[in-house]
């Protein structure tokens, strides 16, 4: 598998290494800015405080920004299961895309084909289960809705990078809008939560509406309405058991 990786090293980043078995996760981005020149000085840039471990262009060149064993300043607050402030135990990818403030375009072919073998690469080096790679909307839903809805998850799914769940689309899609019952709300809450999404304790939001969405954004990409419905009651289930 080759693999051309060119380095271009930001200043913002932990000094202390940690060893490699501390990496866990891999956290997919996407920019949020319209031009890929700035989104690299951003994370360059000592007085951002932001950075990635990689960059994937447009054209699909990699840039290697921090190298994996120091720990890039890309989760920020973040949880998932356990698991809290991902950036110690995670490596981070920022893909160029100008996000949904901006116009939110389709991802390349170059960047997802740059990303699966990056992806390929991280999973042998660093042990990384599949379940574990996730997008920042999924360890701070408050925050974020990167990569969001048109990142291709459920293909990375089928190549082994990412999870997914394995039902019939066509078939579960009538089970969509149709309401749940208080139990099975509150089942659907206790999926999610052992699959991984926390509640943020904020009485200012909506946790509910919140949570749901990102799972949407994830694993139901074509209707995002923070709804809980059947459809996504029995994806949650399957998510379990595979």
């Amino acid at each position: 598998m080759w693999l051309k990786i060119t380095k271009n090293y930001s200043p913002n980043f932990s000094p202390l290494k940690r060893p490699k078995q501390k990496i866990k996760f891999i956290i997919i981005h996407y920019t949020g800015m319209k031009k890929e020149s700035l989104a690299i000085e951003k994370l360059c840039d000592f007085n951002s405080n932001v950075s990635a471990h990689y960059f994937i262009k447009k054209n699909g060149e990699i840039l290697n920004l921090v190298p994996d064993l120091y720990e890039a300043w890309h989760a920020g607050k973040s949880r998932w299961g356990n698991y809290k402030f991902l950036n110690k135990s995670s490596i981070g990818i920022e893909i160029q895309n100008s996000g949904h403030e901006n116009r939110y375009e389709n991802f390349t072919l170059n960047q997802i084909n740059a990303l699966k073998k990056l992806l390929k690469k991280l999973i042998i080096d660093y042990n990384i289960n599949q379940k574990n790679i996730l997008g920042h909307s999924d360890i701070a839903p408050n925050r974020k809705m990167d990569p969001g809805e048109k990142f291709p998850w459920k293909y990375l799914s089928k190549l082994k990078l990412a999870y997914w769940h394995n039902l019939n689309e066509k078939k579960i899609k009538k089970l969509r809008l149709i309401k749940l019952n208080k139990i099975e709300e509150k089942n659907f809450f206790k999926n999610i939560n052992k699959i991984g999404y926390k509640r943020i304790k904020n009485s200012n939001i909506n946790n509910n509406k919140i949570l749901t969405k990102s799972f949407q954004r994830r694993f139901r990409q074509s209707l995002i309405n923070g709804i809980i419905d059947q459809e996504c009651l029995i994806i949650s289930k399957n998510l379990l058991k595979s």
